[in-house]
């Protein structure tokens, strides 16, 4: 095959800009093989997704490498200091990933080249330490090198803004026109002058240590890391609060760049917290934990009926609201707000009203749910989206926390234990008065990406009246979002919208039944008959392309 001359001339460019031997060596031997992949080498760098930029680690202007991350940073440090933040706070962190170091410090040297103070987290730490460093320090920025949950092959660059935040439109935007007239990467300016952040895990440990309500601290915990940064943060963070009976999955225990036990590093992933789950049975845990390999997302598991499993990411957001809600200090917080996301289950709502808390629902992602309420999250006490995300300490971290929810977690199961309950008691009395709330997906994967707008449109000229012999309502949240939200009697809801990082039609349902004078177990099953139901014709309707 003949390569464009464009992409060609736009890879000899890349090569001779480049900083890094090893990536300019990579390209060029695409170039002189004339390899058809080079055209998506050159397709244009990564854009601002929800939290800032993922994508493969390889050499060219599409991925992750230290060309790219130079003149990202530049770009971010241009935009700062149009906005009047120049010479101020920049804190930089990183995982352990392929690059993740070489990555930081290019950030770090970038960002200390244009005059900001810089001050670089110690080691491989997760996420929420470096968020919360952003916030306690006051910073102008923070940078996370982490792709969080991807394969192995990725990584990414989070960006925080002023006060620990991600950003939204039109910020990203604006930084991306800012990266796009930023000099070549090899004449960008670069200095190795930043200071280590030393206390910056001791603080974070300390404020996540203030956050157990209750003193029972009789509780086996089995977790795990899975092959990330969070192993040793969660044994500190859980040990300085008193739970010291804590087993890991040793196999998942130190960080593996190449996440060899588990097919995609992502609890919610199946069969990535089957080890998990096989030690918790094999210890007679009371609670499993599972992170993400960046530690910001948290999945529970728990035993019920004589076998262990993993809750839903809404099931663990209804358990720690309620716990957050009748523990609060409405001194402290006159005003309180929790919030979750479009495409989470309604309960929540239900338990902040019995709670006299106001409640807010935004669009998908925490750069939403921390802007909830009024667009800066004022009251904001609690807010969890269902892709396992729980932010339990807004006033700390403004975003979700893997580490700070399975010290509350673990506080809320010793608590239930003391009294003589488990888990799932808890969330059988949540759901005798607030009604059986049961979701589920349907996702159409698509290999034509025109497929997903076509099916979108084609559902916008004909919305559905009716699913399952139910009536329905079609509100459209265009302009603001791409999705339709079906309502329907007896708590049927459905989203559907686009996938924001894969080739994907998502759609997200719910039914909702109440007991009444029937057996708890009798509305289960018939939730659960409702919800195979919607998911057939969901599919349907969604296949009638």
């Amino acid at each position: 095959m003949t390569l464009d001359a464009q992409v060609r001339e736009a890879a000899r460019r890349w090569i001779a800009d480049d900083i890094d031997a090893r990536t300019q060596a990579e390209l060029q031997q695409l170039l002189d093989a004339e390899d058809a992949e080079l055209a998506d080498r050159m397709s244009g760098m990564p854009q601002f997704g929800t939290a800032g930029l993922r994508a493969a680690v390889r050499a060219g202007a599409n991925g992750m490498n230290r060309a790219v991350v130079v003149r990202t940073t530049a770009g971010v440090a241009a935009w700062l200091t149009e906005q009047g933040h120049g010479g101020g706070v920049v804190v930089v962190g990183r995982d352990a990933r392929h690059g993740s170091e070489d990555f930081a410090a290019d950030a770090a040297g970038v960002l200390a080249g244009a005059g900001f103070d810089v001050r670089m987290l110690p080691e491989p730490l997760p996420t929420p330490v470096l968020a919360y460093a952003a916030r306690a320090l006051h910073a102008v920025a923070g940078i996370q090198i982490t792709a969080s949950h991807n394969p192995p092959h990725d990584n990414g660059y989070k960006l925080y803004l002023q006060g620990g935040i991600h950003l939204v439109s039109p910020t990203d935007t604006e930084i991306e026109a800012a990266i796009a007239v930023t000099p070549a990467a090899n004449a960008v300016p670069r200095e190795e002058r930043w200071s280590i952040c030393e206390s910056a895990l001791d603080d974070y440990l300390a404020r996540v240590s203030t956050l157990p309500r209750g003193n029972a601290r009789r509780l086996r915990i089995a977790a795990t890391a899975l092959h990330g940064v969070g192993a040793q943060t969660l044994l500190q963070a859980l040990h300085r609060v008193g739970f010291d009976d804590v087993h890991l999955v040793a196999s998942q225990a130190k960080p593996d760049p190449d996440f060899p036990t588990v097919g995609f590093p992502n609890p919610e992933e199946p069969g990535a917290t089957d080890a998990l789950l096989e030690l918790a049975a094999e210890v007679g845990a009371d609670l499993a934990i599972a992170l993400d390999p960046d530690a910001d997302r948290c999945a529970l598991g728990v035993e019920e009926d004589g076998a262990w499993r993993m809750l839903r990411g809404d099931e663990t957001g209804v358990l720690l609201a309620q716990h957050i809600l009748s523990t609060l200090d409405f001194d402290r917080d006159p005003d309180p707000l929790v919030a979750t996301t479009i495409v989470s289950a309604t309960m929540l709502r239900s338990i902040a009203a019995e709670s006299g808390v106001r409640y807010d629902e935004t669009l998908t992602g925490f750069k939403w749910l921390v802007r909830a309420g009024d667009g800066a999250g004022t009251g904001l006490v609690y807010a969890y989206e269902e892709a396992l995300g729980h932010c339990v300490d807004p006033d700390a971290v403004r975003d979700k926390d893997g580490i700070s929810t399975a010290v509350l977690a673990s506080d809320l199961a010793a608590t239930a234990k003391a009294s003589g309950r488990s888990i799932p008691e808890l969330l059988d009395a949540l759901s005798a008065k607030h009604g059986v709330h049961q979701t589920g997906q349907v996702s159409v994967r698509v290999t034509d990406l025109s497929a997903i707008p076509r099916i979108m449109r084609r559902l916008r000229e004909r919305p559905p009246t009716k699913l399952v012999e139910t009536t329905v309502d079609v509100d459209d949240l265009l302009p603001g979002t791409d999705a339709l939200v079906i309502n329907g009697t007896g708590g049927l809801r459905v989203v559907i919208r686009p996938s924001g990082t894969e080739p994907k039609l998502k759609c997200y349902l719910e039914v909702v039944e109440h007991a009444g004078e029937l057996p708890l177990a009798a509305a289960k099953q018939r939730a659960a008959d409702r919800l195979d139901a919607l998911k057939q014709a969901v599919s349907d309707l969604v296949r009638g392309d």
